[in-house]
């Protein structure tokens, strides 16, 4: 091949590599378009699968018996608590402050229930040693059964994660200290704001009553306090760590959707429902017995959300093993 030749092909190679480029300069490097993750795709499909694995565990089977066992628990419990602080608290204000905040667990009946407690109080010096035991005995029942429940909406956890029988007999006295040490603390809170509601503030020269901030505060009160217990339960009932962030964000959603829900119960049991007419003197046990059960329903699907946050966690530590 003469050099003529060859230089010849070389330019025609030049040529057509030129003919092959591209006129867009970023057809060359193709870059595919970002993926946007379809948030409310995966929302579903996580709401699905704790909806699914809440049946498969027979959550509704579950919340009737935390229930049953609450409604069993909850004048004995009341009864205990009042009995120790009305030592230190008058009995009345004592009632009260319970009324109040059983109107946030068993809406419309709560006045009912605060009647019965009062009724033992009446009687509480026909109540022995062994009627106390008795007494203390079925107080402690709700939080031990929510015990052994939340081991079933945790059951992915290892089973060599078991808690000490001690560990598991004192935590419902516990909770029945937590109890009355909160009726005393927004017992005597709600006194200091019933004293504060009668004063007048003189803001920029203009005098402000305080007329019905108690009330709204005492609210806001309740409400924490629901929170913080539903944050102790989600981190103290199940066996092992868990993350203060999620037992929180689970009270805290928990107690929103309980607040809908009661208020819808209250309208409901107000103006629609014919639980009176139907149980007659039954009226406050059923009433009582569906709105724990509905309280407890939303507590547990609280517990079936960190538990599926938590599973995802540990699997995800265990393929990183």
């Amino acid at each position: 091949m003469t050099r003529e030749t060859a230089r010849e092909l070389e330019d025609q190679d030049l040529t057509d590599r030129h003919l092959r480029i591209p006129l867009d300069p970023m057809a060359t490097d193709p870059t595919p378009e970002p993926e946007i993750p379809n948030i409310l795709t995966r929302v579903g499909r996580f709401t699905l699968h704790v909806l699914r694995d809440f049946h498969r565990r027979q959550g509704l089977l579950l919340a009737g018996a935390v229930a049953y066992y609450t409604l069993l628990s909850i004048v004995p419990l009341l009864a205990l608590v009042l009995v120790g602080l009305s030592h230190f608290v008058n009995e009345e204000k004592l009632i009260h402050t319970i009324a109040i905040n059983l109107e946030l667990l068993i809406p419309g009946y709560a006045e009912s229930l605060a009647g019965q407690v009062r009724t033992f109080l009446a009687n509480r010096h026909l109540v022995g040693v062994v009627g106390f035991l008795i007494m203390l005995f079925f107080s402690s029942m709700a939080f031990s059964v929510l015990e052994s429940t939340m081991a079933v909406i945790f059951s992915h956890r290892k089973q060599s994660m078991r808690r000490p029988f001690f560990v598991s007999a004192i935590i419902p006295y516990f909770y029945i200290l937590l109890i009355g040490f909160g009726f005393f603390l927004v017992t005597i809170i709600s006194g200091a704001l019933d004293a504060l509601e009668k004063q007048h503030l003189l803001l920029l020269g203009q005098e402000l009553s305080l007329r019905g901030s108690s009330k709204f505060l005492i609210y806001l009160l309740g409400i924490s306090g629901m929170v913080l217990m539903l944050t102790s339960f989600y981190l103290v009932m199940p066996v092992g760590r868990i993350s203060f962030r999620h037992a929180l964000s689970g009270a805290v959603t928990a107690a929103v959707l309980w607040e809908i829900i009661r208020r819808i119960l209250v309208w409901y049991y107000s103006k629609l429902s014919l639980v009176n007419i139907i149980y007659g003197s039954l009226a406050t046990t059923v009433v009582a017995l569906l709105s724990i059960e509905v309280a407890v329903l939303i507590l547990l699907l609280g517990a079936q959300v960190i538990s599926e946050f938590d599973r995802r966690r540990t699997e995800a530590e265990n393929h990183v093993a």
